[in-house]
């Protein structure tokens, strides 16, 4: 299970995930002699518990900690008391650290031996821009736990004022660049003095925040969004930049757009900002080595690496997908010049599609380069009587049909007349087949045929038209 946010609220529920810091200026704990064990694993918003006020978790607190917001505190109930069973009572006390007289109570009164306690904050009890404590005790029919240490964290409603500063070394703006090497981009706070971080996408919408995972017995393990280097960035300092390589979506080359905005320590979100350039086309080259290729029969083609590309990084491999009686996906390995062969069955009954893109050493993936040829897999079909598209024979009067292939390897046919019952004949040595046929009434016939080769694939039908007088 993953917490995350979504949309403006996310931010601020992101924010309040970091509530995994403690509640400030609290008493140190005393210790109980009597009753269940005090709770550990404490957290907020399914983020560990800061024990200094002077360095609070900064949440976004603006709807409050609710459950909906998946944001709570959180204590692990340690009691095993059977007297106790099968809840216990865990009581949390919250408080601004600048004035401690002002504590809320908030009570969950059916927790589970071992398993996380939660309640929520009301959004009414917290201020913008304070920092509050919180400590949780466990009560039982044993008596009651020692109170925990306090957690600490403080309140961040306000979102970055000013959307980012983008720059990129290497792919200025208002020209067509080569692509090929990683987009190195500068994201800047614009002034904004407590960025901590940035989040940023080539494809809307931006990257939701993930809290955590949530493991066995509810407990939370905390997740750095920051880790994720293709979509978050930390900046410098508080309020500093961040300098990134990125490497775009795959195959992408024409226009790109970066989205970019700044994340403040309680993961607010700013206002978006934009930067788009253009990378010229740079596919790889698809040369058939078959100057004459046949239908059902290998053949081989050279992929020779785009010269820009090439330049940049060096091509390591080509993802090739082939689709011709069916689709099929696979991934070549280059040489040391950036070449490679491959090779593939023409087995396509009306032809066959390649398409081939490099990846180079950089992770840079380039566009597609296509490739494709037509077959005409369906028989030649003639008769001695019934001409195609004409008048001709009668009624009682036989005549002779062939069948022969215009391609390799047919071993029969089948046909049927006016839709009728089919019937399979096999084809000679040469791939040529003939039957008899006597029409029984005048009028117009359709004599459909198609052939199949020893591979056992069933080529396109041929739909031969003739009218008995």
């Amino acid at each position: 299970m993953k917490m995350s946010l979504g949309g403006r609220s996310r931010a601020a529920l992101v924010t309040i995930a970091s509530l995994g810091l403690a509640l400030a200026v609290a008493a140190p704990a005393t210790a109980a002699t009597t009753g269940p064990p005090t709770p550990i694993d404490l957290f907020n918003g399914d983020l560990s518990c800061s024990t200094s006020a002077a360095s609070p978790t900064y949440v976004s607190a603006s709807e409050g900690l609710t459950e909906e917001a998946g944001v709570l505190l959180e204590g692990l109930s340690q009691d095993t008391n059977s007297a106790d069973s099968p809840f216990i009572t865990e009581q949390f006390q919250v408080w601004p650290v600048s004035d401690p007289t002002q504590t809320t109570t908030l009570s969950n009164t059916t927790v589970l031996p071992d398993f996380e306690g939660t309640v929520t904050m009301p959004a009414a009890d917290l201020t913008d821009g304070q920092t509050y404590a919180w400590q949780v005790q466990a009560v039982g029919a044993s008596g009651t736990s020692a109170v925990t240490a306090p957690c600490y964290f403080a309140v961040d409603n306000t979102p970055p004022a000013n959307a980012p500063t983008i720059t990129s070394a290497n792919y200025p703006q208002g020209q067509v660049d080569q692509g090929g090497a990683p987009v190195q981009v500068t994201l800047g706070a614009n002034g904004v003095s407590d960025v901590q971080g940035y989040v940023f996408t080539w494809t809307q919408p931006l990257p939701v925040a993930v809290l955590a995972d949530i493991g066995a017995y509810g407990i939370p393990q905390p997740v750095d969004n920051y880790a994720d280097t293709s979509h978050f960035a930390l900046a410098s300092t508080l309020g500093g930049s961040a300098t990134v390589d990125l490497i775009p979506p795959a195959g992408a080359s024409g226009p790109l757009t970066l989205t970019v905005a700044s994340l403040d320590r309680a993961l607010n979100e700013s206002p978006v900002a934009t930067y788009s350039f253009d990378v010229a086309p740079a596919a790889p080259t698809i040369t058939q080595l078959d100057p004459h290729p046949k239908f059902d029969q290998k053949t081989e083609f050279l992929i020779t690496p785009n010269p820009g590309l090439q330049a940049a990084s060096p091509a390591v491999s080509y993802t090739v997908q082939f689709t011709g009686q069916t689709q099929q996906t696979f991934t070549v390995k280059a040489s040391a010049s950036g070449k490679a062969v491959v090779s593939a069955t023409l087995d396509g009954i009306t032809g066959d599609v390649m398409t081939v893109s490099s990846t180079s050493a950089d992770g840079w993936v380039s566009d597609n380069a296509f490739w494709s040829i037509n077959f005409d897999t369906t028989p030649t079909v003639s008769s001695n009587v019934y001409l195609e598209n004409e008048s001709s024979g009668g009624v009682g009067i036989p005549g002779t049909f062939t069948f022969a292939p215009k391609v390799a390897h047919v071993v029969s046919y089948t046909y049927s007349f006016n839709f009728g019952t089919p019937v399979t004949v096999k084809a000679g040595g040469n791939g040529v087949a003939h039957i008899s046929f006597t029409p029984d009434q005048s009028g117009f016939y359709d004599l459909n045929v198609y052939a199949t080769t020893k591979n056992g694939l069933e080529l396109l039908p041929y739909d031969y038209y003739f009218t008995v007088n």
